[in-house]
């Protein structure tokens, strides 16, 4: 029973909050927008009429030449809908005054048309705004003084003179009593309208504002192109910094263990230490750069190479106390003579290659790097002893380095190989020094 009565009571509430709520009122507002928009039209409109012997009087908007006039001017705004700014202008006044938009699950396109039939569409928004926003801010502007009038008769008895006196004369008591109501009905049947025409174009926004074909095609290749770059900081990171933790975890251990009996040696882990740090940090600087997207990227280190770091990479993993047998063969005009981005790449896969040597098989092992360009390709092979059961078993969540490796010669066009070889671990790589056509 309370149920049925709070029922009861709620729906003229819900039915008021309807009409005057806040989204009735807001989209009240743009409506009212649409009509202020519209009189520039409305008057060239109403200059063409004039100019062809049609006579524009009386009270404004409620009269035929009126809205002949504002539909004489309407076709010029479907023209100037399709200047750029409009979807962009019309797609925010939606979005703060009709109450929908990306928030509700409503998609709606951002930035200018860029097909014609988005621009049609623009065009139509535009004037289907304009022509239903003029026809209510005039019901607007006539309505709410004629029935604030009929409503406070029998209160103000100024008021009771004219048409309206005439009126009360004529009905007596009847009409004051009566009259209240009729304004508030008049009130409520403006609100009505309004909120009809309001939820109308409500509904009309997303199909006449929302992303065309081309808009969602535009969307998707910047999510790609930003997955794309995700993919690559990604890749950098944990290269770049994983190398460095793995090669100082392991100088720093090779150097404990001959603290006091190798002296030189502890020097020069310490120095390799120095080394990899302070160049990780460079090129972490670079990676937040383009994070931070301000516009100083030339500021950062630029991205290791063949040409530039090779020997210092192999110098400071022989630092950490793992064994290099090399066989660097660049031809005969040598590493910088490679594509950037294949020596980029390519410095990535071989200290990739070289920090899961050292972290996966310890240190004092014996790898064998072999880097050579022959046939228009550049070909990296490194092959180490397998490590102990007991290493793999303590080390979870492996696996990111080899499917980095493989992603980079992907995206040159290359490919990988890797596994054990009886008692070794081997990974090849070859990379096409020209891009796949």
């Amino acid at each position: 029973m309370t149920r049925i009565v709070t029922r009861a009571l709620s729906t003229p509430a819900r039915g008021l909050s309807a009409l005057y709520g806040r989204r009735a009122l807001r989209r009240w507002t743009h409506l009212v927008l649409g009509g202020a928009l519209s009189m520039p039209y409305y008057l060239v409109g109403s200059i063409v009429l004039v100019s062809l012997g049609t006579e524009i009087g009386g009270p404004a908007f409620l009269g035929p030449p009126h809205v002949l006039a504002l539909l004489a001017g309407l076709p010029l705004a479907a023209v100037t809908a399709l200047f750029p700014p409009t979807r962009p202008l019309s797609v925010t006044a939606v979005r703060a005054l009709c109450g929908i938009g990306d928030g509700d699950g409503t998609e709606l396109a951002d930035g200018p048309a860029r097909s014609g039939a988005a621009r049609g569409r623009t065009a139509v928004w535009f004037t289907l705004h304009l022509g239903v926003g003029a026809v209510t801010s005039g019901m607007t502007l006539a309505v709410v003084p004629f029935a604030s009038v009929v409503l406070l008769l029998p209160l103000v008895p100024g008021l009771r003179t004219g048409p309206l006196g005439e009126l009360y004369r004529d009905g007596g008591v009847w009409a004051l009593v009566l009259s209240p109501l009729a304004g508030a009905a008049m009130l409520l049947l403006l609100a009505g309208c309004v909120a009809l025409a309001g939820a109308l174009l409500a509904r009309a926004a997303p199909a006449l504002l929302g992303p065309a074909p081309a808009d969602r095609l535009a969307e998707a290749e910047r999510r790609a192109a930003d997955l794309a770059v995700r993919g690559r900081l990604a890749r950098e990171l944990h290269d770049s910094v994983g190398h460095a933790l793995s090669a100082v975890t392991l100088q720093a251990v090779a150097a404990r263990k001959v603290l006091d009996t190798d002296p030189g040696f502890v020097r020069e882990a310490l120095a390799a230490i120095e080394e990899t740090t302070r160049r990780t940090v460079g090129e972490l600087d670079a990676v937040l750069g383009v994070l931070r997207d301000t516009g100083e990227r030339g500021t950062t280190a630029p991205a290791p190479t063949l040409e530039t770091d090779l020997d210092g990479l192999l110098r400071r993993t022989r630092a950490g106390g793992a064994l290099l047998d090399t066989t660097l063969d660049p031809g005969p005009h040598g590493f910088g003579a490679l594509p950037p981005q294949v020596s980029r790449e390519a410095y990535r896969i071989v200290q990739e290659a070289l920090s899961n040597a050292l972290r996966h098989a310890g240190a004092g092992v014996r790898v064998d790097l072999t880097v050579t360009v022959a046939d228009g390709n550049l070909d990296i092979t490194a092959h180490n002893p397998l490590p102990r059961s007991a290493d793999t078993a303590s080390r979870p969540g492996g696996g990111h380095g080899l499917r980095g490796i493989a992603d980079r010669a992907r995206l040159l066009g290359g490919r990988t190989e890797s596994g054990a070889r009886e008692d070794r671990w081997l990974l090849r790589v070859r990379l096409p020094l020209r891009a796949p056509r």
